[in-house]
């Protein structure tokens, strides 16, 4: 038997909030695809922007 799929869902940009929207709608049984060009969880930190 297979098991019962939540929605699929594609979020583009992982940066702090496109890596919260991920775990959240996770968390609420979603299969997501999380893609990033760069550093998942954002830049920000490596070069002196904060």
């Amino acid at each position: 038997m297979r098991e019962a799929e939540g929605p699929r869902l594609l979020i583009i940009g992982g940066g702090p909030a496109g890596t919260a929207a991920a775990i959240r709608a996770t968390t609420l049984g979603a299969r997501v695809t999380l893609v990033e060009k760069d550093i998942v969880g954002g830049a920000a930190h490596l070069w002196d922007c904060i």
